[in-house]
């Protein structure tokens, strides 16, 4: 019996491993194609109607996401637990009317900043084609890290670290 455990316990092990490291190649295959250039001035008009205006000496975490993507809505607290550490802006990509897209934040108990890109103008301007896509820039503007698909908060807490030094 305990030899049968350790052995199943050892597959879940290198599964995992092998999961993690597959996933982590896939979205480093993902991101090549992501627009890398320099941030320019953020300005944009939030749910509410407020424009957004980046913090020049801060890094930022820009986050591409759809209320109809599983994947999104499971990194969302994720994305939420940084906004309330650090500079966030997420862009809700073809999830409705910004009505829509407010009811979808505060049903999931989530309030950062949000720009509603309804017909994914955004999106394209960064080459974004899948969500979640994540973007970190540093205080001066340049692109730091870029991520397609999950990441967890440790992950995002450390590239954000990370970007402020």
């Amino acid at each position: 019996m305990k030899k049968k455990l350790k052995k199943y316990i050892k597959e879940i092990i290198t599964f995992s491993i092998f999961m993690i490291i597959a996933s982590n190649l896939i979205s480093l295959y993902k991101s090549s194609d992501l627009n890398d250039n320099k941030l320019t001035n953020t300005y944009l008009e939030l749910l509410d109607g407020s424009f957004y205006s980046q913090d020049n000496n801060k890094p930022i975490l820009i986050h591409f996401w759809a209320s109809w993507c599983p994947t999104c809505k499971l990194e969302a607290k994720n994305i939420q637990y940084i906004s309330e550490n650090f500079q966030v802006l997420s862009i809700a990509v073809k999830s409705g009317s910004a009505y829509d897209v407010q009811k979808y934040l505060d049903k999931n108990d989530l309030t950062y900043y949000t720009h509603n890109d309804k017909n994914a103008k955004l999106a394209s301007m960064f080459n974004v084609v899948a969500y979640p896509t994540t973007f970190i820039y540093d205080k001066n503007k340049n692109l730091v890290f870029s991520e397609v698909g999950y990441t967890s908060t440790l992950g995002l807490w450390l590239r954000m670290w990370w970007a402020s030094y």
